[in-house]
């Protein structure tokens, strides 16, 4: 549900906060981007999501609901099967005797009331939601589902172990096989799981999904399916069922309530059998702000100053699955507009941008980082992103690239951000090519988010306290500076996190701006990481585990989450 733009206008423009010339050009990006004027109005914090909601509150004159945190009795819910309930984008919060009270996104949709009042049986009154309140309470039918679930597969798994005498590729075409395949992709989905893995053992197979960045155990299979289920794999995944010795990667789409997954495919020859991993990409994700990705307003500041600037080069780090292509996607949302050429080098394409030239890597087609990149350079670009800088050759066109006027956007394997720089040199980029083009450099991880519905604040031991300080001693050595809050936060477990305290993943930062004065000793025959990492110190830059325990006391996340994924 959305206000008229006239009427957004109108309201937007009477609380003071954007003036006119300011909303017009929203709305012509808009236009251009095809995004809704109100996600860019959030995006440049113009105004929240809970702002927006109580305005479309009054416009359309429905009260307005907040649900999360609250705790909903499952017959109530129930009333509303978790399927519809997704589907329609609405669930039952309360009941009162011939009347159920119903949370929309939107609640002005006469056909959509209607459809509940029959489905039911029950006198509907509508009140409006926003989407973060509907998934807390979409976590609320978790508990079911996942008993659900584990029954299915534990009903596939038995029926599966029928099969054992048939040869895999015909058992893979079986219905308990494709049933056991489709239910796990299917749970991996509904548990927000961004891999599952499929790792054979000397004597079984065990299945595990990595939630929240944390790898869970979640059933083990006989090993005599295991044949069968790799070959079912392999077939939707349009790869060679007889191929056994050899690494293979393969692609499928995969439905799940009303998302669409792009699952990656990797098959690897172990020791006990072939090894699967599979990644899920939601293909209707669209890029975050650089607030939805968890930066604080100094790093937005830093990140802001430097993706103006006409040519140079800006560096993302940190490991695998750290979410450094979300944060390049996140600059290039920014960057997208009329005036300028952006073309992209992926692997994979993970999201699609209008406006944006984006090619895969494709290496039988002989389409690798360093080869597009040449080419890309006589496609007259303005900005150029580069999945990951992996070899010498990628490494000095990018810089060649950011030092004839374009700029350069990439990612790059190292623990912190000042690392980058004697990294790139390794690979033989001379330090004053590099001293010219580099702009910023941004190392990040990810940490698990507290869950919203069962916060709790709390008074830390000492130990805790000795312990931070310890680990930013170690850091920071003489530039360390004591963390004492008065009070930190940890999730208690409820059904809507499955009990462990978190729910979701935000980032956190260390942004390195490369000045005058690095600029200068990068240069110097005496040029040193500690040096370096002391000229980055002495000028106040803050590192990932300052920037976590910034966030611990906001409350976004636990101390001992950031301690989990940076303590040295």
């Amino acid at each position: 549900m959305d206000l008229p733009l006239d009427a957004l206008k109108s309201l937007i423009l009477g609380t003071g906060l954007v003036n006119e010339k300011d909303f017009d050009n929203i709305v012509k990006e808009a236009q251009r981007t095809e995004k809704d004027v109100v996600d860019i109005l959030v995006s440049r914090n113009f105004i929240t999501r809970d702002y927006y909601a109580e305005m479309l509150a009054q416009y359309f004159k429905v009260p307005r609901i907040k649900l999360i945190g609250e705790k909903i009795p499952k017959e109530v819910l129930n009333l509303i099967p978790e399927e519809i309930a997704r589907t329609r984008n609405a669930v039952v919060f309360a009941k009162e005797d011939n009347t159920i009270k119903v949370a929309l996104l939107d609640p002005v949709n006469l056909e959509a009331l209607e459809f509940l009042e029959k489905y039911t049986g029950y006198f509907v009154k509508p009140y409006l939601a926003l989407e973060e309140d509907l998934n807390s309470v979409f976590a609320q039918y978790g508990q079911a589902v996942s008993s659900d679930f584990q029954k299915t597969i534990q009903e596939s798994i038995q029926a599966s172990l029928k099969l054992k005498e048939v040869e895999a590729e015909k058992a893979a075409t079986e219905f308990p096989i494709v049933s056991l395949t489709d239910n796990l992709i299917s749970y991996a989905a509904s548990l927000r799981s961004t891999d599952i893995h499929i790792e054979p053992l000397a004597d079984e197979v065990l299945v595990r999904f990595r939630i929240d960045g944390v790898l869970r155990e979640i059933v083990r299979l006989a090993k005599e399916i295991h044949p069968a289920i790799v070959a079912r794999i392999k077939i939707l995944s349009d790869l060679q069922i007889d191929e056994h010795n050899k690494p293979q990667d393969g692609r499928l789409k995969y439905k799940y309530a009303n998302s669409v997954f792009d699952i990656r495919i990797a098959i690897m020859p172990t020791m006990y059998g072939e090894k699967v991993e599979m990644r899920l990409l939601t293909s209707s994700t669209k890029p975050m702000s650089f607030q939805e990705l968890g930066m604080l307003n100094d790093t937005i500041q830093v990140v802001e100053n430097n993706i103006t600037k006409a040519n140079g080069m800006i560096l993302i780090t940190g490991p695998t699955g750290s979410g450094k292509t979300t944060t390049l996607y996140a600059m290039l949302n920014k960057l997208n507009r009329p005036d300028v050429n952006i073309v992209t080098i992926e692997d994979p394409i993970e999201y699609e941008l209008k406006y944006v030239n984006q090619t895969q890597v494709n290496p039988k087609a002989g389409i690798d980082f360093a080869n597009a990149l040449r080419a890309f350079l006589r496609q007259d670009p303005n900005i150029i992103m580069v999945g990951e800088i992996r070899d010498n050759e990628t490494a000095e066109i990018a810089v060649h690239a950011a030092l004839t006027g374009h700029l350069v956007l990439s990612t790059l394997h190292t623990n912190d951000a000042p690392t980058a720089i004697p990294r790139l040199i390794d690979m033989g980029i001379p330090p004053f090519l590099l001293s010219s083009t580099l702009n910023l450099v941004i190392a990040q991880r990810l940490v698990r988010k507290i869950c919203p519905e069962c916060i709790e604040s709390y008074v830390p031991p000492e130990s805790v306290y000795q312990s931070i300080n310890s680990q930013l001693k170690l850091i920071k050595g003489e530039f360390a500076e004591p963390f004492r809050p008065k009070l930190l936060y940890r999730g208690k477990g409820c059904p809507s996190c499955n009990f462990t305290g978190y729910r979701g993943r935000l980032a956190i930062y260390e942004s390195f701006d490369v000045n005058e004065e690095v600029r200068a000793y990068i240069q110097k025959s005496d040029f040193s990481l500690d040096g370096l990492k002391k000229i980055a110190f002495s000028q106040g830059s803050k590192t990932m585990f300052e920037d976590g325990l910034d966030k611990a006391e906001l409350g976004q996340t636990t101390i001992e989450e950031v301690m989990r994924v940076i303590k040295e």
